[in-house]
């Protein structure tokens, strides 16, 4: 017989159907007569109600067996009389496939989100950890659904790489050279006789690749892992991350902010309409009025605002902040929150930043001080996409690279894009699990990623 969902059973399943069901046993609630038993198979948050009779071979066995097991059940669907349930799976017959005994650690109804990330390798099997993972999924889905509904080209951006976009060097080396017996004395390194012939590192984003595409094919986007070795332990920090990139050729900073914005609203009405029992599970365990919130973020007009006007709202707004305002800062997360949150109640683009706190590849505008850059800001977190236009003129590229001090030869392939056939072009970077955080609630990036990788961490 062919296995069934159980979410597709719930959903709509009819009874006096024969079915057969596996999955992992939840909880077993065992009388003289009757044993309950709680299976859930990962597809959606509920578990399905298998009622064992006393009558069934092997009934005594059944009853005794762990929280974790695995097993599968034949039976037949009918009417529930149990409160809060509509079908239970009547057995005719139950497998164990595999036992599981006392020593199994997720025996109690809660656990810390501490606890549960030092067994990273169990924790999908808890409510929490399925729903996360299941709406991490579903916008997977979503993201790709997006821009091909749009003509955009999925580029696979390279993860190793010898350009260090940010350039922030805080990039993890990639070697074959022998630590025990370098080629050369401690503290020199002879990259000829490295794998690739030259320093190379995991990427830290996939957009310097994702623009030379964008001068072929016009509206591109990259969605892969990305890399970053800061010694950071915050929420919101860690060394492995998945990042989306779209690039799009002939487009100005004001056409970026517009596919941002229509981008963020459709992955919020996405988890809405296509997530609604795991979004009502965070709505009413992680984070009350979560629903209410992306609701009214996915329903609003996102405004746009210079940063200088940004700048001076805040050095006249009624609070005293932690760090000081004053225009040519970057600002921070306290700073964003209070202009989305206070000024605005909404969210809104902060455009045209300091040239001097941006990167070398944003375009120069005309007042010779500031770059056309872009910042989403949204309540609850503040900055959640960041973006550009970049720079297209090939004179302007190459003093910025100067005055930064990164050098040109080092990527001469980029700069041959302004070279010949240069346009106008733009493009933004959503971090995918920063993005999860905030549709779901959680307030850890450890809990957002499957295997999450930190400082000191790395088990599996």
């Amino acid at each position: 017989m062919r296995q069934n969902r159980v979410v597709d059973l719930l959903q709509g399943g009819e009874c006096g159907t024969p079915v057969t069901v596996k999955g992992w046993v939840r909880s077993v609630r065992a009388g003289r007569e009757i044993a309950f038993i709680a299976l859930n198979d990962g597809s959606c948050l509920v578990s399905l109600q298998v009622v064992v009779e006393k009558s069934l071979e092997g009934f005594a066995e059944i009853c005794r067996i762990a929280t974790g097991s695995a097993v599968a059940v034949d039976g037949t669907l009918r009417q529930s009389p149990a409160e809060g349930q509509t079908l239970e799976l009547a057995a005719g017959r139950l497998e164990l496939i595999g036992a599981a005994d006392e020593a199994y650690p997720l025996q109690k109804k809660r656990h810390s989100f501490e606890y549960l990330r030092t067994i990273a390798h169990l924790r999908p099997r808890t409510n929490t950890f399925g729903a996360v993972f299941r709406v991490r999924s579903s916008l997977a889905h979503a993201v790709h659904r997006f821009f091909a509904e749009r003509g955009f080209l999925y580029v696979h951006t390279p993860i190793i790489t010898a350009s260090d976009c940010e350039g922030a060097g805080e990039m993890f080396r990639v070697t074959t050279l022998s630590s025990q017996a370098p080629p050369l004395p401690a503290g020199t390194v002879d990259c000829s006789e490295d794998f690739f012939g030259r320093p190379t590192s995991l990427t830290v984003s996939g957009q310097l690749e994702g623009e030379l595409f964008a001068q072929a094919f016009a509206d591109i986007y990259t969605f892969g892992p990305t890399f970053r070795a800061e010694n950071s332990n915050t929420a919101r920090h860690a060394a492995e991350f998945w990042m989306i990139e779209p690039e799009m050729a002939f487009a100005d900073l004001l056409d970026d902010a517009r596919l941002a914005e229509d981008f963020f609203r459709y992955l919020c009405r996405h988890v809405l309409e296509n997530c609604s029992e795991d979004m009502t599970f965070f709505d009413a365990q992680i984070e009350k009025g979560l629903l209410e919130r992306v609701r009214r973020v996915a329903d609003s007009a996102f405004e746009i605002m210079e940063y200088s006007e940004a700048v001076r709202r805040l050095e006249h707004a009624p609070v005293s902040f932690q760090f000081p305002v004053a225009w040519g800062v970057d600002l921070q997360s306290e700073h964003e929150r209070y202009i989305t949150e206070k000024i605005v109640n909404g969210p809104v683009f902060l455009i045209n930043y300091p040239q001097d706190i941006k990167a070398f590849y944003m375009r120069q505008n005309n007042d010779g001080r500031t770059v056309a850059a872009m910042d989403l800001l949204v309540p609850k977190v503040g900055e959640i996409i960041g973006g550009s236009q970049r720079e297209e003129r090939l004179d302007l590229l190459t003093e910025r690279m100067l005055a930064t001090g990164i050098d040109p030869a080092a990527l001469w392939w980029y700069l041959d894009t302004r070279r010949w056939g240069s346009t106008p072009h733009a493009g933004f970077g959503l971090g995918f699990e920063r993005l999860i955080m905030y549709l779901t609630g959680m307030e850890n990036i450890r809990d957002v990623i499957p295997f999450p990788r930190t400082p000191r961490h790395a088990e599996f």
